[in-house]
This record gives structure tokens, sequence and C-alpha cells, in this order.
């Protein structure tokens, strides 16, 4: 069946503007990014393949390129588009970050870290630098290791902390496993860091490890 034989509060598109992105299923959200389906298959259908195909809409977002071009009708054109939409949806939780959101909503800074640390294959230790009104001043990497672990040194930390004239900071690491349990060596090198951020007047607001669409507070845990 076509799109266009649906009622028309059943097409995504009319769906989207008379109820909002928020009632619209991964499916139909996809539909209208790819606008068309394939013969014999409309973009609802089409977009339920790849979604079951995909195991998922994470894992189709976190695809490589010539993994996503292997999907029945998708290729590199599509990818690209896809990808740029990701791009504008991370900057523009950035930008909800420098302009004030940041500590003062938890899960804006969540939601930015996920897509920051989305689909990494190596681990990295991102750190968020921020003033006394917990407002954004800047994001760095500061360190990236294996699949497995990353090396943190609580002087290089430091350096940078002062460097920006920070506050406060929240640090964030990925696991690529997808799990974001922290780990004992997690709790051991933030209690490190801590202490060596304490003896320059500097707080640590919270530790996030991200795994796949998870993420789990330090904070929240209680292990500060």
């Amino acid at each position: 069946m076509r799109l266009t034989d649906l009622p028309a509060q059943q097409r995504p598109r009319e769906k989207l503007l008379t109820q909002g992105a928020g009632a619209l299923s991964d499916a139909e959200l996809l539909a209208i990014f790819f606008r068309t389906g394939i013969a014999g298959c409309n973009a609802i259908d089409l977009a339920q393949q790849i979604l079951s195909q995909s195991q998922g809409l994470h894992t189709l977002l976190a695809a490589e390129h010539d993994h996503f071009c292997r999907f029945k009708g998708m290729g590199t054109a599509k990818y690209t588009q896809l990808q740029a939409a990701i791009e504008l949806a991370r900057r523009y939780l950035q930008t909800s970050l420098e302009r004030a959101l940041s500590f003062d909503s938890p899960q804006a800074v969540q939601d930015y870290l996920k897509l920051e640390l989305k689909g990494l294959q190596r681990e990295v230790f991102l750190v968020l630098f921020v003033d006394a009104q917990h407002r954004l001043i800047s994001t760095e990497t500061l360190f990236q290791g294996t699949i497995d672990a990353a090396s943190v040194y609580p002087r290089e930390v430091v350096k940078a902390a002062l460097k920006h004239n920070a506050a406060a900071v929240i640090f964030a690491h990925n696991h690529p496993s997808g799990i974001a349990e922290p780990s004992q060596a997690d709790e051991v090198i933030t209690r490190k860091l801590i202490q060596a951020l304490g003896l320059v007047d500097i707080r640590v607001l919270d530790h996030l490890v991200i795994g796949g669409c998870h993420a789990v507070s330090f904070a929240e845990r209680g292990l500060l």
C-alpha cells in the first residue's frame, strides 16, 4: 500500500504536523527521512524492514558507511544525509549546554554526551569544564585508549582545568561494549581525580559512563 492510500491522519508527515514528532514511531520518523520507498514497499515498510535487519535504531544510526549501504534501498546519499542530521542534533545539544542549561539540566548533559560518544570503537575520556554558575566553558577529549581501557592522568586533568579557569568539571567516558555499568577501575580513577582537583579548589560535579543509549551517573549513584 502506498502512503498516499493511507488515511491522512496515519501518514507520517500529517501525523507529525498534527500530533508532534514524539507521536511517531521509529519507522514513521525514518519514513519521513527516506521520503520514498522502493518497488513494492512504501517508505514505512522499508523503514520497518531496515530497523529489523539492523536490530534497532541505535545500531542503524551507528552503522559505518559500508554496512549502511548494504541495506536494500540505502546508499551514500541517504548515509550522508543521516550523518548530517545526527551532527545537527549533537550541535543543537551542545548549543543548549553553552546557553547555560549545563549541569542545571542533567538530562541535557546526558543527551549531549550520548551523541558525542555514540558508536566509538575506542574508549575515550572527555571533560566538560564549567564556570561557577555551571555554564559550559569548553569540552575536551583528554585521553584515548584501546577498546578495553583508557589511561587517565590526574596531573593532565588538573592542568587542563586550570587552563580553562574552570570552577568545576564533569567527566564522561564511553564503554564500547555498550554496557554503561562503571567498573572498579572507573571508581578508583574518579576518586584520584577528585583528590587532585580538590587541591586547587575545583569541584567534580559528576562522572558519566556512556554505553550505547544508556548513561550511568556517579552523582546519582552516590559515588562522588
